[in-house]
């Protein structure tokens, strides 16, 4: 048996570990042999000296392996998408029911917000009674029952990782590439998935704002699950302006109630939204190739087909039936709305997208403690993206506040977060790289 100490001082050193050692600390870290200074040590270890492929697959592979592997018997493929996080995505409320109306099957696990992004299970939580850490039974009953069921992270799956990030938060080593692949991809293949798009943001409101930080993200996770045996893509995309239009949580969720109805189809949003799903039509086999995967979306959409599944979904989770007929009975509305035009008309030539999300949580809709409550009627609607015009007519965004101060400390956020120009700006382009 390998000492903790001695798996380590090896790291520490440069040299390769072995997967039975990774796999001997993965345990100790889960049955208390392995102290956390000793994860924190070798987490530091890793930061500094990095993994190679095969370490990547080996730290992977054990925290997957130290709770609950899913096994699925389905009548389609297990798919699913992860992104890295920003403002105003709420792409994953969306892209479950979509992908499932197009015959896949989607158990999504989602986080809590971090930093300055919002967390789908923050989302969902706004909606009343709807269950977000359901048990595995009632998790499994949903995704074939519905086709998606998209709740919070349980203790079932992967618990060594929640070990080990609570870890790292404190230790100055959640920035390690290592450590996010494994961390992520640990939880999607413990999931029992057949693929994973993976949904890499970049730019003023991702936590990667380089082409190169975000591509080598990328290729860390389709190299690590192909490794795996899970077959995985990546996309690259923006975050230089707020994905959708609104930023908050009950604001998304009814923003995505908007969208599944056809009420509104912002071109970011739905371009991002069925890139995304069309790839994942295509590793399930669903779609031949991606223009045929992104007609079937489309299809699924106009239909309404995707509004059904996302109701199911709601109804099997506690929450209200008609949630999608009458949202403002159900979705938590704040006191005061104002708009906040600019100060001269122009075109939106730069967002510092960080800057709104921390504003949201300044509002009240995020935690700067873990033990915070969220208000999730808070943050903003109708944020103008880069290259858009706007004047006494078109806001930069509209503030959705529960006292007067706070509304004033987040229009002046809003107006220090926009540049203008004069003449007509270029948007960014929403789709940076594609790696397979």
């Amino acid at each position: 048996m390998t000492l903790p100490q001695e798996t380590i001082r090896a790291k520490r050193d440069g040299r390769a570990l072995e997967p039975a050692q990774i796999q001997a600390f993965i345990a100790g870290l889960m049955d208390g042999r392995v102290t956390e200074g000793q994860a924190a040590a070798f987490a530091m270890a890793v930061y500094f000296q990095k993994l190679s492929l095969p370490e990547r697959v080996a730290l992977t592979d054990a925290l997957m392996r130290s709770g609950t592997v899913l096994e699925w018997d389905l009548p389609g493929p297990v798919l699913d998408k992860h992104s890295t996080g920003g403002v105003g995505d709420a792409v994953s409320l969306a892209l479950a029911p979509l992908v499932a109306a197009c015959g896949g099957y989607v158990p999504m696990i989602t986080g809590r917000g971090l930093g300055h992004t919002g967390g789908t299970v923050d989302k969902l939580a706004s909606i009343p009674g709807y269950d977000v850490r359901p048990d595995l039974d009632r998790f499994r009953r949903v995704s074939r029952d519905v086709g998606c069921c998209v709740i919070g992270q349980t203790p079932d799956l992967a618990p060594a990782d929640a070990r080990l990030y609570a870890i790292r938060d404190v230790t100055g080593t959640v920035e390690s590439l290592d450590l996010i692949t494994a961390s992520i991809l640990s939880k999607k293949l413990a999931a029992g998935l057949d693929g994973l798009v993976m949904d890499v943001k970049i730019g003023s409101g991702a936590f990667m704002e380089s082409l190169d930080a975000a591509r080598g993200l990328g290729e860390a996770i389709v190299g690590v699950a192909g490794g795996a045996g899970l077959n995985t893509v990546a996309l690259v995309t923006d975050m230089d302006s707020p994905l959708a239009s609104a930023a908050g949580n009950a604001l998304e969720v009814a923003y995505t109630l908007d969208y599944l109805a056809g009420r509104v189809r912002e071109s970011a949003f739905h371009t991002i939204t069925l890139e995304l799903g069309a790839e994942m039509l295509v590793l399930g086999g669903l779609a031949v190739d991606l223009p045929a995967a992104r007609e079937r979306l489309t299809e699924a959409l106009d239909t309404g087909r995707a509004q059904e599944i996302f109701s199911r979904m709601v109804t099997a989770l506690g929450g209200p039936a008609d949630l999608a007929e009458h949202p403002d009975r159900y979705l938590a509305r704040a006191e005061i709305v104002r708009a906040v035009t600019a100060p001269e008309p122009g075109f939106v030539a730069r967002v510092a997208t960080r800057s709104i999300g921390l504003a949201v949580i300044g509002l009240g809709g995020g935690r700067t403690r873990p033990q915070d409550t969220i208000d999730p009627a808070v943050g903003f609607t109708g944020l103008a993206r880069v290259g858009e015009a706007v004047g006494p007519d078109r806001p930069l965004g509209v503030i959705h506040a529960r006292s007067v101060d706070a509304a004033d400390a987040a229009e002046a956020a809003l107006r220090a977060a926009y540049g203008v120009a004069e003449g007509s700006v270029g948007a960014t382009p929403l789709l940076r790289d594609r790696i397979a």
